[in-house]
């Protein structure tokens, strides 16, 4: 019988993580408001739940179950994280104001890199865990 991954374990980081960004971002509203966009929690709300949707869709299979179905569920996180970017970016661009676009687009690239190197710390701990799991049984 294949062992399931804990998504609970990293939606509970997650949760964490993004509790961090958005005092950050309150943070970041209240001490420096011409460098912020007001758009700020929206923009850590739309990577919390893009997150937490493409974890799941990689991690919902059992370990070590088929390393195909892992890399396929992968990369369709990956062609759905970059469509979902673009829609919200393209939308929010169409519709705030001029002033505001520049800081926008600051503020969504350096929390799109901080959820990115997340989600890659996540996923490559989770890889060593199982391939240090196989290996033990493999010596076993």
């Amino acid at each position: 019988m294949a062992k399931k991954i804990p998504i609970r374990k990293f939606s509970v980081r997650l949760i964490v993580f993004s509790a961090i960004m958005a005092a950050l971002s309150v943070i970041m509203q209240l001490v420096l408001p011409q460098y912020s966009t007001p758009a700020l929690p929206f923009i850590v709300l739309f990577f919390f739940v893009l997150t937490l949707f493409t974890l799941y869709i990689v991690l919902r299979d059992d370990v070590g179950k088929n390393d195909k179905r892992f890399i396929s569920g992968y990369l369709l996180s990956r062609i759905i994280k970059f469509f979902s970017v673009i829609l919200f970016v393209a939308l929010y661009l169409l519709f705030c104001p001029d002033n505001d676009k520049i800081r926008f687009a600051v503020a969504f690239l350096i929390i799109y890199f901080m959820y990115s190197i997340f989600e890659v710390v996540i996923l490559k701990k989770e890889n060593e865990r199982q391939f240090s799991s196989k290996e033990n049984k493999k010596q076993a």
